[in-house]
């Protein structure tokens, strides 16, 4: 896991300011503390932040085959199998991220069909000026780039584009209104105006400083009906194979890993998987709860797991006053905004594993691969049983605070529905549309910057194409039973880890950011109506009284969303450092 950036040219740009180089790498040592290296090509650079998890020793990059030089951000599961069928004479090291560069030797541009894992690339070869910079086909892995006259810049994180001065500190307001709307925003344009995303499963082909071509990897499958796993037994039977091979290869690291347990049903999965892995030394696993009255608490059902499974366990809890002192530099590393409040519980969370692992496998994917959350059932039912649209309703609908009204918030959305309106079923719909935009989009990126905010690699083993292949490969029927998502996955969860009680109502994992903010309004309604950039974009007499009288979880999530938006703009804009706590954050004004 680490930080990679670099400038492509064109072939009469101007020389690299080393000071632009020196801010990127800058920007990007959170990412890879244990080391940053350039490599000066004749019409490129490339910079590489490591954070050491295989070939402690020997696995610095840019890595160097023939004409081709490579940085790389991720892990390549299918490194030892690679290798295998190449042969010891095409590697060097022992990095995973090399056989990418034995592949390119190999298959040219489409080597990243013969990868599996998760990662961000880029590949120049001197010998054409051509680079190739690709994404994994889930989005786990990040990558941004900017282009002008001189060419294009690239980056894992917005901020290295930022801080070296090669994007502008503006806003995009229709990014800006999605992000209100729906706490995340879609598609391959950043809300920075001139910084686009690398779309996940995309290459990008830049030939002497200009794009000449994309080719794009799909993350799901989409089998036929012949090849469907129609007997329940045989599908968990695959399942279990997939499961297990892919936490097998999860694993796979020279320093020390543990697990994010929640209590629920993805991160149970993967606890038996791991605990039926030999092993030498115990497991270490982590979960958060909070101190709010009412607030759902599952930090009991995922110790008794831990404790089943014999792991050494800490119950991280989280009060408000931890909240507050934290909260500006929590969303500080969000540069690509997304306001889902699971970034508070999963960047404290991250801090405290830091001090003990360099690498954490956490459940993320599982409820958009096997059907988990409520809006899949209630997007499949007949129009006459209440079928409903996902995402059909802005958070700032009806409240009357923004000054203007958001009619293209759900733009972005739309536009995936017509991009998968024939792939599969309705319900394989919804899915897929979740898995192209709200998984790379929030739930991804939310454990990538709270993460790599301290140097921790995250892991998805749920991501993996095995075991995407076998969720795809179900029927409705086994996704969806009884009223409960997650079928098949708990089935296998009551077979083989019965005390989980994977069919039991789940609390669910709702951080109480409401309950908070009511509990500081009489601080919080000014500070926060009171911001430049509150005022531009709602009414500052509204934000008081929202803020005031916080009734439901509408008013929670629209507070929210504002105060997220004004400590986001304020690092991010204003350009200020996450300072003091929340309140002495709003109090500064530059």
């Amino acid at each position: 896991m680490c930080g990679i950036g670099g400038l492509l040219h064109t072939p009469h740009a101007p020389a690299t300011a080393p000071a632009c180089l020196e801010q990127m790498a800058l920007a990007l040592r959170h990412r890879g503390p244990d080391g940053s290296h350039v490599a000066h090509l004749d019409q490129a650079e490339l910079l590489h932040t490591r954070l050491s998890i295989i070939d402690l020793a020997g696995g610095d990059q840019p890595l160097y085959a023939g004409t081709g030089t490579l940085v790389a951000n991720g892990e390549l599961y299918n490194d030892p199998a690679i290798r295998q069928a190449l042969g010891p004479e095409a590697f060097k090291t022992g990095s995973d991220c090399e056989s990418a560069l034995a592949l390119w030797q190999r298959h040219g541009p489409d080597f990243p069909r013969h990868l599996r894992g998760m990662y961000a690339t880029a590949l120049y070869d001197s010998s054409s000026k051509t680079a190739l910079l690709s994404r994994d086909p889930f989005g786990i892995k990040p990558l941004y780039y900017t282009s002008s006259t001189n060419g294009v810049a690239f980056a894992s994180e917005p901020s290295a584009l930022l801080a070296a001065g090669l994007a502008p500190r503006a806003i995009d307001p229709a990014r800006r209104e999605e992000l209100l709307q729906l706490q995340f925003t879609t598609g391959a344009q950043s809300i920075f105006p001139t910084i686009r995303r690398l779309l996940p499963g995309e290459t990008l082909c830049i030939t002497q400083g200009q794009i000449t071509q994309r080719h794009t990897l799909p993350a799901l499958p989409q089998p036929d009906k012949a090849t469907l796993l129609t007997s329940e037994t045989e599908a968990l039977d695959r399942l279990d194979a997939a499961l297990m091979d892919s936490i097998a290869v999860h694993e796979r690291a020279d320093v020390p890993f543990g697990l994010f347990l929640s209590g629920g049903i993805d991160s149970a999965c993967l606890l038996t998987a791991m605990s039926r892995q030999p092993r030498t030394a115990p497991l270490r696993s982590w979960t958060a709860t909070f101190d709010a009255p009412g607030a759902a608490n599952e930090a009991e059902a995922a110790q008794a797991l831990a404790h089943a499974a014999g792991t050494e366990h800490e119950t991280l809890h989280i009060t408000r006053a931890m909240v507050w002192q934290h909260l500006p530099a929590i969303v500080a590393s969000m540069d690509d905004p997304a306001a889902d409040y699971a970034i508070i519980p999963t960047w404290l969370l991250a801090r405290k594993a830091a001090a003990d692992v360099r690498v954490v496998l956490s459940g993320e994917g599982g409820d958009e691969l096997f059907c988990g959350y409520g809006r899949y059932r209630a997007a499949t039912r007949p129009w006459w049983r209440g079928r409903k649209k996902p995402w059909r309703r802005g958070i700032f609908d009806g409240l009357d605070i923004l000054r203007q009204p958001t009619r293209h918030w759900r733009d972005g959305i739309a536009q995936a529905e017509a991009t998968y309106h024939a792939h599969g079923t309705p319900l394989a719909r919804v899915q897929a549309v979740d898995t192209a935009e709200w998984l790379p989009n929030d739930l991804l990126l939310k454990l990538d910057r709270c993460l790599m905010a301290h140097g921790l690699e995250g892991r998805t083993p749920l991501l993996d194409p095995v075991v995407a292949d076998v969720a795809c490969h179900l029927p409705d029927t086994l996704r969806v039973r009884g009223g409960k998502g997650k079928w098949l996955l708990r089935q296998w969860l009551a077979q083989h880890n019965p005390a989980a009680q994977p069919f039991a109502p789940k609390q669910g994992f709702t951080v109480p950011i409401g309950a908070w903010m009511a509990q500081d309004s009489h601080r919080l309604a000014d500070l926060l109506a009171g911001q430049d950039c509150i005022a531009e974009i709602a009414r500052p007499d509204r934000v008081r009284a929202l803020l005031r009288d916080i009734r439901g979880t509408r008013e929670a999530a629209a507070a929210w969303n504002l105060l997220f938006y004004a400590l986001w703009h304020r690092a991010h804009i204003r350009a200020l450092p996450p300072e003091g706590d929340v309140f002495e954050a709003l109090s500064l004004q530059g």
